[in-house]
């Protein structure tokens, strides 16, 4: 799989419903249009991060001090969300949307989790601490969604880029929502390697701090098609 670097590219479809819980009034579901975007197939790695804080003099993530997660081809965790922004913008790219991340996840279909409705397991995905730690990305092939994107459950919770407030969606746009205009938290999407069965599914949705580092978040870029 080299440097997990590869970019998948989403075209345009009808509308999909979106579904939003855990974080105040955002449901019920609801349907949003979005124009063809590429997305990362894999989460961004160590490997690929050392070559932005060798190129930039950024500081280095907290993950690299834990051997537990500073191998090349773990996913780097331990970044703020601007320090995300700033890698996708330095290789060209940019965080997706949350209305992206989760089209990537869902694909054409109402389905519960990546790789559909069947209950996870270790097979499936990084979660539960069954490993203790991150593993290498792209390790489970029977968790990748219709798409072929690989760790949207488990591994890492992942920033995107929309700004987080409870009754946006009462009056988001349908096209290519990019959420609120400003905020206090950002959003992260997907369940992480200590998220229990409850918390690994496409729904599934957290919000903090931007300049939080976490163990359990890292992040992958996109970009537009045109």
């Amino acid at each position: 799989m080299g440097s997990r670097s590869s970019l998948l590219e989403l075209k345009p479809h009808d509308l999909f419903n979106t579904d939003r819980h855990t974080l105040g009034p955002e449901n019920p579901a609801h349907e949003v249009y979005l124009d063809a975007f590429y997305i990362d197939i894999f989460e961004v790695t160590n490997k690929k991060y050392k070559d932005f804080v060798t190129a930039t003099g950024t500081i280095n993530p907290q993950g690299w001090a834990k051997s537990d997660f500073n191998e090349d081809l773990q996913p780097v965790v331990g970044v703020s969300w601007k320090e995300a922004v700033s890698y996708c913008k330095w290789s060209g790219k940019r965080l997706p949307t949350e209305a992206e991340w989760e089209k990537a996840g869902r694909g054409k279909r109402p389905i519960k989790y990546p790789w559909g409705d069947i209950p996870p397991d270790s097979e499936k995905l990084n979660y539960n601490e069954e490993k203790k730690k991150t593993t290498p990305v792209g390790s489970y092939e029977k968790g990748k969604s219709d798409y072929g994107i690989y760790d949207l459950s488990g591994n890492v919770s992942e920033w995107v880029h929309d700004w987080h407030y409870p009754e946006y969606y009462l009056f988001s746009p349908k096209n290519n929502p990019q959420g609120p205009e400003k905020g206090h938290y950002r959003i992260i999407r997907g369940g992480n390697w200590r998220n229990n069965a409850d918390d690994v599914d496409l729904t599934y949705r957290n919000a903090t701090a931007p300049n939080i580092r976490n163990f359990t978040v890292g992040f992958r870029c996109a970009k537009n098609a045109s």
